[in-house]
């Protein structure tokens, strides 16, 4: 008796599962839903911006002079708004900068002291230290949210981590800001940009409250020479963006590659012993 209910209960789960399967498929093929914007634009509008950089790929590194260009970059355009909290002056040395150097950027950033002044209350200031970090642009949030049309400027830290592609990404939202195109308002009328926001092809809901901060070329001088054109600007601060995210890079893929060719001489030496400590029992076997 047992057996008989089982077999119909699972009959009619099955029922049940394939009926809702073909319902579901007529109703998608009667009323398929509709693409939204964002997908459209993706698929549709968006203008393709292939870069590379010397760090792509398994065999990449770093090139310090386009990190030191990009730091530039960074220090006369982002840091207004965007904090890297997690970088000191120090790491710079990384990149190519000497101590001095290092020493002198520093010097050009005011950094509160922790303590209010005990006779005033005001908070006062000193220079930075080498090993100090890059201080933050805004005493709170509050001061960011109103400097900023009510929102935020992410930390740069790790934003080239934190995001899909990664540079790659951080190239195409800078390059990104342009109009609203027409044929997007016309097929989704009630997508248009809210005022005080900037339409980007490249930022997940198109709409941003960060202003193009790369407007002309020539914007930040290149103390090597190199031409500064909105896209070199772009190329150089995203890759420093990188280099802050992940410094080690360079050494890791060293450290990789070197792992590789030890496991493949190892294995290549492990065959060779299993067959000279074999060949004699094998010989004798037969």
């Amino acid at each position: 008796m047992v057996r008989p209910i089982g077999i119909l209960a699972g009959l009619g789960i099955v029922t049940a599962v394939l009926w809702s399967l073909l319902w579901g498929a007529v109703a998608y093929i009667q009323s398929p839903p509709m693409m939204s914007a964002e997908h459209y634009v993706q698929h549709n509008l968006q203008p393709k911006k292939d870069i590379s950089f010397s760090f792509d790929g398994p065999f990449g590194t770093y090139d310090n002079r386009q990190l030191q260009r990009g730091f530039q970059v960074y220090k006369e355009v982002c840091s207004a708004c965007h904090s890297m909290k997690l970088v000191a002056f120090r790491d710079l040395e990384q990149i190519g900068f000497s101590k001095p150097e290092v020493k002198a950027i520093a010097k050009g950033w005011a950094i509160e002291t922790p303590t209010p002044n005990p006779d005033t209350g005001e908070v006062s200031t000193r220079k930075s230290l080498a090993s100090d970090h890059f201080p933050l642009p805004f005493a709170n949030d509050i001061a960011a949210r109103a400097a900023n049309n009510n929102a935020i400027p992410p930390d740069q830290s790790l934003i080239a981590k934190a995001r899909d592609e990664g540079p790659h990404y951080i190239y195409r939202l800078i390059t990104g800001y342009s109009a609203q195109p027409a044929e997007l308002l016309k097929k989704y009328p009630d997508v248009k940009t809210p005022p005080g926001l900037h339409y980007n092809a490249y930022f997940p809901n198109l709409n941003l409250a960060m202003a193009p901060p790369l407007t002309a070329d020539g914007q930040v001088s290149y103390s090597d020479g190199t031409k500064a054109t909105v896209p070199q600007m772009a190329q150089d601060v995203s890759a420093f963006l990188m280099w802050a995210a992940e410094p080690k890079l360079s050494n890791r893929h060293r450290v990789g590659w070197a792992a590789f060719v030890f496991l493949l001489l190892f294995t290549g030496l492990t065959y060779m012993a299993y067959q000279s400590i074999w060949a004699d029992k094998k010989h004798k076997s037969e």
